[in-house]
């Protein structure tokens, strides 16, 4: 199968699937469980999740271990089994994905924060070798680090997937709009910084996820490209921005509202283009029904 970066090369837009969160708690998850531990558990669940989104039409699909590093899981004891519950995602997605559809190993931020010296930069590499080589060796050729805010954390991840796996690097950062109308991080990097940054790291694909809707993630790209002419850029976009119903949290965006983004995204250089949080299978349908056919 080829890269993914060597597809985007050859003109194609590609689509990746959509919320995992979303969809498992629609069957069943409850808060304060631990979503990696249905990887082995409730493994039919994630299994229907991540072929809900093959049959909607994605190119990709992620993993089920976005939480599944060593310091996520210690909050619910089970920091000894990042390998087996990592693998376990990884064998999931591959199943559902099949020979010719990429899996993209999910790997998010461990909630430690270095400049409180809370964790080091060692820690957090051998962290995150951890978490790679397991979802590699369960069968995903990519992974996503995603869903990021500190430049120095994410470094740390990219490298460790670099060095000691041959999976291809995605990462992608999460991005607000501020009072002032610029776009950062919770810790104030830049779309820009980001992606100086991350290439130089050594990712193969940057981007952005969450935090915002299809509308803003314009804008975003925008300012990625603005720096950055060549790099791959992938959109995880919410579907909208969250609305606080009772107590429960909603997105408004239709798929026909996501879907009629798609080619604003395309125009501004984004390259491969996917759901996050409130996004479902029928969000990505809509994406898949709005690329151009193939030349």
């Amino acid at each position: 199968m080829k890269k993914i970066r060597d597809e985007v090369r050859e003109g194609r837009v590609l689509i990746s699937d959509g919320a995992w969160g979303t969809m498992l708690q629609q069957r069943g998850f409850q808060p304060g469980e631990c979503l990696e531990l249905w990887n082995v558990e409730k493994k039919a669940a994630v299994l229907a999740v991540a072929g809900a989104y093959v049959e909607a039409g994605a190119d990709m699909i992620e993993t089920n271990s976005f939480g599944g590093n060593r310091y996520k899981l210690a909050f619910y004891g089970l920091e000894t089994r990042v390998g087996e519950l990592n693998a376990a995602a990884a064998a999931i997605s591959r199943e559902a994905a099949g020979p010719g559809r990429h899996v993209l190993g999910s790997i998010g931020p461990t909630g430690k924060l270095l400049i409180l010296r809370e964790v080091t930069e060692a820690d957090l590499f051998e962290a995150f070798c951890d978490q790679a080589l397991a979802l590699e060796r369960g069968g995903a050729d990519a992974c996503c680090i995603e869903t990021f805010a500190d430049i120095d954390e994410a470094r740390c991840a990219v490298r460790a997937a670099k060095t000691r796996t041959g999976l291809e690097i995605i990462c992608t950062f999460t991005f607000d709009k501020t009072p002032k109308g610029e776009y950062r991080t919770m810790m104030g990097v830049t779309p820009a910084q980001m992606a100086g940054a991350m290439v130089e790291a050594g990712a193969d694909i940057i981007g952005a996820n969450c935090g915002s809707g299809m509308a803003r993630m314009v804008e975003v790209v925008r300012e990625i490209r603005a720096v950055d002419r060549l790099t791959p850029i992938l959109i995880h976009a919410n579907a909208g921005l969250p609305v606080l119903d009772g107590d429960r949290v909603t997105y408004p965006e239709t798929p026909e509202t996501t879907a009629a983004y798609f080619p604003r995204l395309v125009e501004a250089g984004a390259n491969i283009i996917g759901g996050c949080c409130g996004t479902t299978p029928a969000h990505i349908a809509a994406l898949a029904g709005a690329r151009r056919p193939r030349s």
